[in-house]
């Protein structure tokens, strides 16, 4: 059956449609016969009890420079939708935090993925924490002696905000790297957020692994190398994406945390691994689908949406 389908997301007009995970989303739900209305983020409202979104009908197709048009600008009121597709991008900050607060109010009702209450309570780099015998040596800190110890205790570091993306704000302390102190003098002068400090796994020279996971089961993995000189590997700062498969450690982990996952109604996630061990586990606004498509046919977004309808008729 045809479902109702809005998505709060960002600017569909400046989309990478060979990249976005949220665009090959969408056209797979167009491919299904399901309605699409698009809105964004500033415009969510809560007017007397009710949650309503200004934004349009939406009608997309693979065809860059021409891939998505737009009905007349209406206000619906989201509880009157089948399904809500929470794929804006990061940052975590407190807006993102408050629509979650909103869309909260009208789910399961309506469908709202990723569950708004988990997505909240599941920051992606805080939801490893559940499990220490997965992870690198891991600590999270705004207090420079506690940074301190942790570096000396482990010698080459990875510093980085603890809710940053897309490798922003990603340093490397190396055994022999003074700067400790001036980045938390930096970290500290723009919030007053931790820091997640992890021991520096050199096995990212090979690359950093994203799993995709739907419904809690894997789908398929991609390797992201990153760019020479870089230690990153996100493929917003030059990280190149390659075919890889799905080693026993992988399947070890996702077995771990997939039950976790699907109990949470956490839909689309997609886990990073290094390594063997497994770094973050992100729920708002996961990406990684097309070029997993790309490497070895596996329809992702066909995935997704199986699993949404599954739910909706339950």
């Amino acid at each position: 059956m045809p479902l109702s389908v809005a998505i709060q997301m960002d600017p569909i007009e400046a989309v990478d449609i060979g990249a976005d995970s949220t665009f090959r989303i969408a056209l797979e739900a167009a491919a299904r016969g399901h309605e699409l209305f698009y809105y964004q983020v500033p415009d969510l409202v809560w007017d007397g009890g009710r949650v309503l979104a200004s934004g349009w009908p939406l009608e997309v197709r693979n065809q860059p420079g021409d891939h998505y048009s737009l009905g007349p600008r209406e206000t619906r009121d989201l509880a009157s939708m089948d399904v809500v597709l929470l794929r804006q991008d990061p940052p975590f900050d407190m807006s993102y935090v408050t629509n979650t607060h909103l869309l909260e109010m009208i789910h399961p009702g309506t469908l709202v993925v990723n569950d708004p209450f988990w997505v909240r309570n599941c920051p992606e780099k805080l939801l490893v924490l559940e499990f220490l015998d997965l992870i690198p040596p891991t600590l999270i800190a705004r207090s420079l002696p506690a940074l301190r110890a942790f570096k000396e205790r482990h010698g080459d570091i990875i510093l980085k905000p603890l809710y940053g993306n897309g490798g922003a704000g990603v340093f490397r302390l190396s055994d022999s790297d003074t700067n400790l102190n001036a980045l938390h003098e930096l970290f500290s002068g723009i919030n007053r957020e931790p820091l997640i400090a992890q021991k520096f796994l050199a096995e990212v020279a090979r690359g950093d692994k994203r799993v995709i996971l739907i419904d809690g089961e894997p789908a398929g993995a991609i390797n992201r190398v990153p760019a020479p000189g870089e230690t990153r590997s996100n493929m917003h700062v030059g990280g190149r994406p390659e075919k890889v498969e799905l080693d026993d450690r992988d399947r070890e982990i996702c077995a771990r945390i997939g039950p976790l996952l699907r109990e949470r109604g956490l839909i689309f996630t997609g886990i990073d691994i290094i390594g063997g061990w497994l770094t973050e586990i992100n729920v708002t606004s996961p990406t990684g689908i097309q070029e997993l498509e790309r490497f070895d046919g596996t329809n992702s977004a066909a995935l997704i949406w199986e699993a949404i309808e599954r739910r909706r008729a339950a």
